[in-house]
């Protein structure tokens, strides 16, 4: 199950980050995380860009909507997302199932 916190107006949400994947995907559930596989390598906030950018791309959001709250230099991370549900994340899951 995710660990996702609903605010106002975002989710914050924790994100487990696999670079240099064959294809940009989200695998599933790890530890509570989504776990999203990167074809970026994780050099010079590649891996970073191509998170947000995927995840604004999947959720239909900009790019300014996503935001890494911690974790920018770890494989997991704290990702806040403005204009969107908690549904619209764990819908994420069910279309990778």
């Amino acid at each position: 199950m995710l660990d996702i916190q609903e605010r106002s107006d975002a989710v914050i949400l924790s994100v487990r980050v696999q670079t240099r994947a064959s294809t940009d995907e989200v695998a599933g559930e790890m530890a509570g995380a989504l776990k999203v596989r990167l074809q970026a390598p994780p050099v010079e906030n590649r891996a970073n860009d191509a998170l947000i950018e995927f995840l604004a791309q999947l959720l239909k959001t900009p790019k300014s909507a996503v935001r890494i709250l911690s974790g920018d230099r770890s494989r997991t991370k704290r990702i806040e997302i403005r204009g969107v549900t908690q549904q619209q994340i764990q819908a994420l899951l069910s279309k990778e199932a």
